[in-house]
């Protein structure tokens, strides 16, 4: 049975001076318990299942609850991994049922519902979690519906189409999607770092060419604009008025996971080339600087004073995951992203003794205590921890010519909405949550959206 909302809050204050550490990744049988404690504290933040919910989302987006509309995307890629890592499969019928009935209309991760706030970067973290499935050889889906691999091509087509790139600041995907939405002007790194990794998977995936093409022309885009500096910083982004010369220099960890874990793909497709393996060294190193000091993972433009947005709260089991991914993929930085994952790993479990049962998980994992928050991306960072440190015991993620089954489509996305203008009207099976989002935009139009970057 499920938490409620009330119950989960009287359980955090309840137990917030739980102070011994309750659990342990000493061995693997260890690591499975934890991950699987932790999972099932994520679950209970989930509604989609609950009569009148709507698969596939966290309770939101505001004011209906605290989460957009991408970090149901993003846990639903945490619980595929969980799934491989640990071989429990008890969430993966409502992982199937949430990922299918948030492919909107077309095919591609653009419902009708969240237009109002739809960027690059939220249907990219959809995108992802499709090829996710496809690469971690998740059950397919019944044949009469989309195809992981499709669906992933599907955002990836929408993203690479003329429409989505323009002259301004010589290239590069902005953050919004439809033209009428705030923040349309602004350019950032995360939605290219989605289209980035997504492109280098997609490559490997399928060895066509064409899709690295795309990810090599977006890394140098990043550098030639500036987001991503000489020394492997990467930036929040800028703006289109500006020619994205007024750089926002806060820095995300997301962001450099994105890259990283994009890098390391480009690194296996081409065979190990020295140009990637210099890149990939060069981030991770950089990474490893800003958002790991002393190997624990600490959210830099935030985590100090505790102004960290609800999206912020769960980059740190994004950058966990896919660093422990990279390190399947490249062999020489393999044992020093598994120590830096393993330190910050037990940092992180430390912090899980909150709530009446003593195990709800923090945020401050430098801290090695409880902080008293709580929430899906505090959970759902633990979650992404413990589990990849399964990883050492999983082949490198499938190809199709390495045991993939998910079947593809180079046309998907062909009939997507290009949103020139016209909103497409939402779906009768879908909850009636654009309205209140519109009016936001109305009621707030000095305002900008920030759940995905900082951006205005």
């Amino acid at each position: 049975m499920l938490f409620s909302a009330s119950r989960l809050l009287a359980a955090v204050v309840a137990g917030a001076g739980v102070a011994d550490a309750l659990y342990s990744i000493a061995t693997t049988d260890d690591i499975k318990k934890t991950a699987a404690d932790v999972a099932w504290d994520l679950m209970q933040y989930y509604k989609g299942n609950e009569s009148g919910q709507t698969p596939g989302i966290l309770p939101g987006p505001p004011p209906a609850g605290d989460y957009y509309w991408w970090e149901g995307g993003a846990m639903w890629g945490t619980m595929i991994d969980y799934w491989r890592l640990t071989g429990d499969d008890t969430y993966n019928n409502i992982t199937t049922q949430s990922l299918l009935w948030q492919v909107g209309p077309g095919q591609d991760y653009m419902p009708p519902n969240y237009t109002a706030s739809l960027g690059n970067d939220d249907q990219g973290f959809w995108g992802m979690t499709a090829m996710l499935a496809a690469e971690n050889n998740f059950p397919n889906p019944p044949s009469d519906q989309p195809q992981w691999l499709a669906l992933a091509q599907a955002v990836f087509n929408t993203q690479a189409s003329p429409d989505r790139h323009d002259a301004t600041c010589n290239g590069g995907l902005r953050w919004q999607i439809p033209l009428s939405n705030n923040g349309y002007n602004y350019k950032n790194s995360i939605a290219n770092g989605c289209f980035f990794s997504l492109g280098a998977r997609l490559a490997r995936y399928t060895g066509n060419h064409t899709y690295a093409e795309w990810a090599e022309k977006t890394w140098v885009w990043m550098r030639s604009v500036g987001f991503m500096d000489d020394n492997y910083n990467i930036y929040d982004g800028g703006h289109v008025e500006h020619n994205c010369t007024d750089i926002n220099k806060a820095q995300f960890s997301y962001n450099n996971g994105v890259y990283l874990l994009g890098a390391a793909y480009m690194y296996d497709y081409t065979n190990g080339s020295a140009v990637w393996l210099d890149r990939f060294g060069k981030l991770f190193d950089a990474t490893v600087k800003v958002f790991f000091p002393n190997n624990i993972a600490f959210e830099v433009a935030c985590e100090e004073h505790m102004t960290c947005t609800t999206d912020m709260l769960s980059f740190k089991g994004y950058v966990h995951r896919w660093m422990a991914t990279a390190s399947m993929l490249v062999p020489p930085y393999k044992d020093k992203i598994l120590a830096v994952l393993k330190t910050s790993t037990e940092a992180a479990v430390q912090t899980c003794t909150g709530g009446a049962n003593g195990r709800i998980c923090g945020f401050k994992w430098s801290s090695k205590a409880y902080d008293g928050t709580y929430g899906a991306g505090q959970q759902m960072n633990v979650l992404g921890a413990v589990s990849s440190l399964l990883v050492t015991l999983e082949a490198a993620p499938v190809t199709n010519t390495t045991g993939g089954t998910s079947k593809g489509d180079p046309n998907a996305g062909s009939k997507s909405d290009h949103f020139t203008g016209v909103v497409t009207p939402p779906t009768a099976g879908d909850k009636a949550g654009a309205s209140i989002v519109t009016l936001i935009i109305l009621g707030a139009a000095v305002g900008t959206f920030s759940w995905m970057s900082t951006g205005s």
